[in-house]
Parts: C-alpha cells; sequence; structure tokens
C-alpha cells in the first residue's frame, strides 16, 4: 500500500511540475507498479483496451474530420452571428451549447465534437483558444448530471439505488441537482476564466507553416482580377483533347491554370478534384477550366470551342484549394535559372507547376511571364499540386519556398464535404443516445472514424492519423489502470472506512460531506466511474447505519465523482483539451481546484433539501 500510495504521490508531484511529459509521467508510474508485482501485466495494459480510451481515439477522428471539412466553422459562425462581439455571450453560449449535448451523448464525445467549433470560433474572433477549451470540458461535466444516460456514476448509483430495494429513478432524476449545479459552475467559473486562463491573442494567426494564408496570396497578387472560369460543354470541341492538342494559347493568348472535375456534382459522395493544367491535361465535358488572359480573348474563345461563360467574374472567395495549391518561391542570389525566361526554364513540363504571378521589389506582375527575365531576390508565385509545391524545396541551391506548402495543404478545408460529415456526425449521436438502435456506443463512435475517411473528409488516411492526440490517449490508458493498485493494497477501502468512521456520528451532513470529499479526492487519481463503484456501497451502508435514506448519500457520490476539475487526468474531457489549448497541471489547481470546492461546498447544502434524509 506505501508503494502505491508513494507511486502516486510522486505522479502528482511531476503533473504539477510540468518539466516531463504528463503522458510519460502516468506510464512511469504504471511501470514502477508492474514492477513491483502491485498490477499484473493484464492489468497494467487494460487501459489501452478500455472502450473509453478506444472511443477517444475515434472521436479525434471524427472531430478532425468536422474541422476539416469545414463543419467546424460553419457551426461555429451561425454560433459567433448569435454571440455578437460579446466575449461573455460567447462564454454562455459555448456553456449551454456543450451542456445541453452533454446531457444526452457523453462528455467525452460532446468535447471531441465542440472542441473544432469553439477552436474556429476563436480563431475567427482572434481570441486564445485558452479562455474557452477548459470551460467546455467542465461543461460538458456538469450536462452529464442532467439526465441519467449523462455520464456513467449516475448509472452505478441508479442501479445501486433500484438494487437496494426502491423505485427506479426517471431519466431526469437528477436535473434538479443538475441544473443547480450547472448554474452555480457556469457563473463560478466565468471570473476564474477571465482570470487565469489565456488571454485574447494581439494578432491572428497567419497561415500555416509561419508562411502568408492562401487567402493572403489570392488577394496580394490579384489573381483574380483577370481569372476566368469556365465550362466545357457537351459536344464541345476540347473534349477529349489535351491542352497542347487544343493550341488554345497559341489561338486565343489564353493560359488554362487549372481543371476541376466533380464541382457540378451534388449529393453526400459529392467528390472534387484538381488537376494543375499542363500539355499533357486531358479535357472532358463538364470539366471547370481557371483561365487567364484579357476578357475579348476569354469570350472569343468561349464564343468558338463551345464553353459556358458565367456573367460573373472569379471572385476571391471562388479560389478554393483542395488538391492544387499555391505557394511563393524566391530566387536565391546566385540561383542558375537568373537571366533566364519562365518559359527557358520549363516550369510546367520539368516541375509540373505553373508560375502564376511574379513579385520583383514591390511590383507585381501577372501578365506575360512567360517571356520574362527572372533576377535573383524575385519571387514567384508557384500553383500546382500540393507534393509538386513541396517538392521545389529539393533545388535549394535555385530557390527557396516560402512557408510550409504539405502544412498549408494540411490546413485546408474540403468544403464540399461538410454536409457528408455532418451526417456521420448524426448518425454517430443517434446510435449513442437511443437505446432502441442496437450499437454499442464505442462501435459507433470507430464506425463512425472509418465512414469520415471513406467518403474523403480527409486527404488520406494519414491526415486521420494526424488528428489523433496520442498524449491525451496514453495519459488516460496509464492512469485508469491506477484503481487496480488502489483497490488491490487496500488504500481505497481504509480512506473510505476511516473518513465514515470519523464522522459517523457527527450527523448525516456531516457524514454526507465525508463522503463527497472522499469521493472527490479519489477521482483525482482513479476514473470517476472506478471510484463510484468503490464508494457508493460504502455510501449506501453509511447511511443505513445512520438511519436515513440513502439516495442524498449516492447523489453525492456521483456529484463527487463527476465534478472533479482540479486534475487533468482525472476524467477524459479535462485530458483532450490539455494539449489543444497547452494548459499545464497548474492551469487546472488554479482554476479547477476553486471550482470544484465551491461547487461541492454547494451540493452538500443542496442535495439534501432536494433529496431528503
Amino acid at each position: 500500500m506505501l508503494l502505491t500510495l508513494l507511486t502516486l504521490l510522486a505522479a502528482a508531484v511531476l503533473f504539477v511540475d510540468g518539466r516531463v511529459r504528463s503522458d510519460i509521467v502516468a506510464l512511469g508510474a504504471l511501470i514502477v507498479l508492474t514492477l513491483a508485482g502491485i498490477l499484473t501485466v493484464p492489468e497494467a495494459l487494460s487501459g489501452f483496451s478500455n472502450p473509453i480510451v478506444v472511443m477517444m481515439v475515434g472521436l479525434f477522428v471524427v472531430g478532425g474530420a468536422v474541422l476539416r471539412t469545414g463543419l467546424a466553422q460553419i457551426i461555429g459562425g451561425r454560433m459567433m452571428r448569435l454571440a455578437g462581439d460579446s466575449p461573455v455571450r460567447m462564454y454562455f453560449l459555448v456553456m449551454g451549447a456543450t451542456a445541453a449535448i452533454g446531457a444526452f451523448v457523453s462528455n467525452t464525445g460532446t468535447v471531441a465534437l465542440m472542441m473544432p467549433i469553439v477552436v474556429s470560433m476563436c480563431a475567427a474572433t482572434g481570441t486564445n483558444a485558452a479562455r474557452l477549451l477548459m470551460p467546455l470540458a467542465f461543461a460538458s461535466s456538469m450536462g452529464g448530471m442532467l439526465t441519467l444516460i449523462g455520464t456513467p456514476p449516475n448509472l452505478v448509483v441508479a442501479e445501486l439505488w433500484e438494487e437496494s430495494g426502491h423505485a427506479p429513478l426517471g431519466f431526469f432524476g437528477f436535473a434538479p441537482a443538475g441544473l443547480v449545479c450547472l448554474a452555480a459552475g457556469t457563473l463560478i467559473l466565468l471570473p476564474l476564466a477571465r482570470r487565469f486562463l489565456g488571454r485574447d491573442s494581439a494578432t491572428r494567426k497567419k497561415g500555416a507553416g509561419g508562411g502568408k494564408s492562401l487567402g493572403q496570396l489570392v488577394r496580394e497578387y490579384g489573381l483574380t482580377a483577370d481569372m476566368h472560369m469556365l465550362t466545357v460543354e457537351r459536344g464541345s470541341a476540347l473534349a477529349g483533347k489535351t491542352l497542347a492538342q487544343s493550341g488554345l494559347r497559341a489561338r486565343f493568348d489564353v493560359d488554362i491554370i487549372e481543371v476541376r472535375r466533380g464541382a457540378a456534382r451534388h449529393g453526400l459522395l459529392k467528390k472534387i478534384s484538381q488537376e494543375s493544367a499542363g500539355p499533357d491535361t486531358k479535357l472532358h465535358a463538364g470539366d471547370m477550366l481557371y483561365a487567364r488572359g484579357a476578357e475579348a480573348d476569354v469570350r472569343r474563345m468561349a464564343s468558338e470551342c463551345r464553353l459556358s461563360l458565367p456573367a460573373e467574374g472569379v471572385r476571391s472567395g471562388d479560389m478554393r484549394f483542395y488538391d492544387v495549391g499555391i505557394a511563393e518561391i524566391v530566387l536565391m542570389p546566385s540561383s542558375s535559372v537568373a537571366g533566364r525566361t519562365v518559359a527557358d526554364i520549363g516550369f510546367r513540363t520539368q516541375f509540373r507547376v505553373n508560375v502564376v504571378g511574379l513579385r520583383r521589389g514591390s511590383r507585381i506582375i501577372r501578365s506575360d511571364l512567360g517571356s520574362m527575365s527572372l533576377h535573383s531576390g524575385d519571387v514567384l508565385l508557384v500553383q500546382g499540386s500540393w507534393e509538386a509545391i513541396a517538392a521545389l524545396a529539393d533545388y535549394p541551391a535555385a530557390w527557396v519556398v516560402l512557408g510550409s506548402p504539405m502544412e498549408s495543404a494540411a490546413g485546408v478545408t474540403f468544403d464540399y464535404k461538410a454536409p457528408v460529415a455532418a451526417a456521420i456526425m448524426l448518425l454517430m449521436v443517434c446510435a449513442m443516445v437511443f437505446d432502441f438502435i442496437p450499437v454499442p456506443p464505442v462501435v459507433a463512435v470507430l464506425a463512425a472514424a472509418v465512414l469520415t475517411v471513406l467518403t474523403g473528409c480527409f486527404r488520406n488516411v494519414e491526415a486521420a492519423y494526424r488528428t489523433i492526440n496520442w498524449e491525451s490517449v496514453v495519459l488516460i490508458a496509464a492512469m485508469m489502470p491506477m484503481s487496480f493498485a488502489l483497490e488491490k493494497t487496500g488504500a481505497t477501502e481504509l480512506v473510505s472506512h476511516t473518513l465514515v468512521a470519523w464522522l459517523g456520528d457527527a450527523g448525516p451532513m456531516a457524514l454526507m460531506g465525508g463522503i463527497y470529499l472522499t469521493t472527490a479526492v479519489l477521482t483525482m487519481f482513479i476514473s470517476n466511474t472506478a471510484t463510484a463503484v468503490l464508494v457508493a456501497p460504502i455510501a449506501i451502508s453509511s447511511a443505513t447505519a445512520v438511519g436515513v435514506s440513502p439516495l442524498p448519500f449516492l447523489m453525492a457520490v456521483t456529484f463527487a465523482a463527476s465534478m472533479c476539475f482540479a486534475s487533468p487526468f482525472s476524467t477524459p474531457p479535462n485530458a483532450l483539451v490539455m494539449p489543444a489549448a497547452s494548459y499545464s497541471f497548474m492551469d487546472y489547481i488554479r482554476v479547477g481546484l476553486p471550482l470544484q470546492l465551491a461547487i461541492g461546498v454547494i451540493m452538500v447544502l443542496v442535495l439534501p433539501l432536494i433529496y431528503p434524509f
């Protein structure tokens, strides 16, 4: 027992210190207890097969799809319109929406679904996400106290209450106390979050990789000024020909920059593919062509080649980047291409990119680029597949690629897949909420994660894997087996029975407070579900011993087990938001501990009024 308590104490000190990553600390504690023979190997590894941990992995992927498809921005934009310019209104909106979802969906699932939406809202308003992500995690736990299915400890105490011969608790049997908890927690947390969590960003984040954003490049180079969108009609002479065979540049002095397919299709399985135009690019009926040239030349080409041309020109919002992107490259002082023209270098044929703009000093050049003689220090705006742009970095003697193209590609949103992500998320939530759907929650989450990959919500499978925060997964998986160590060594039973023995004669209110405190302390080291399983029987026996109803004692157990905010690993939601907002262990102490203590005092006073002794 002593070794177990010392190991957990050492882990807690290292968590607070923060110089060693939390997942490494948790793994170290797990290894010590296993080598000491306190935990068997199956017990030590049980956390990694726990449904909650597996569900976390799947929810990271689903949450990534919500972000990558732009669904988070869509929902966040609507929430921002409701919130207006008020950070306080945004805070209450996030807390209310999260609690409402958390009442019917697991708190882990609620946070995973809401986190990308909140991050998107913060990015759009220039607000530090740390201001809202911890309140988001806490709100999901508070919302779970509104219904029977909101959190596992509720189910544990409801089952024990019914087994002890009492009438079953209703679906909203926890709601009266849960509403008090939610209202009090929301009001108490507001000043704590504003005082101790991140402040608003002075500047908004620029493009991925530290370079300019794609939108900034489009505006800076004025790419839409002479850009036109045309669609290849059925019966067009261009259908079935390559660009080289069509001779459009020689005939009309028009450059085809990009070919886009699938944009006209509709439905959930809509797929848009982009191709950087090259001599071998073959055109098909229905293709959308992005062309650059004088308007008169483009209209003449459209008329002669049976191409439809919309009345409006290309707007900046029409420049979407999925498979094709843009980036700047700077010619080195000793570059071998200095003095040569763009056409001579063969960017299209040799490097599979198009030069769509040139910046020389403060001057932007977009026309007659093929005949331009390049100088050292020139900045070229190139367009092509993300892989082709990234490959330009293999020629450092000639030029330097600004920013990180592959990081920019990773940040591209497949907005046309937003309806797919929304449908998958809705099906997953329905499967988790409704009992008549015979699908276990963990299976529903894994199925949703796989569907987001199969339906193209990610660029590839690797992109889906990159959305998983393994630090959070390993942290929770490594801490879960600690309950075995505490139970096997008798530490849990010793602490619980000692506290009950001290407070048994002080009256039911003091005894219930002791039960609440015991549960809250244990939940800081083991899962809230395991804590409820361990303490709930003791609560019933303690209430019976002093001759009062066990119901307020059981309610104290479930609220104390779920309202644990002072530790990042006490509940999965706390761990989920920790790396996303770069929280330290002390952030949870500064914000979560006062909140946990305040709610504890309130619930000890309120529970006997709602559920009398």
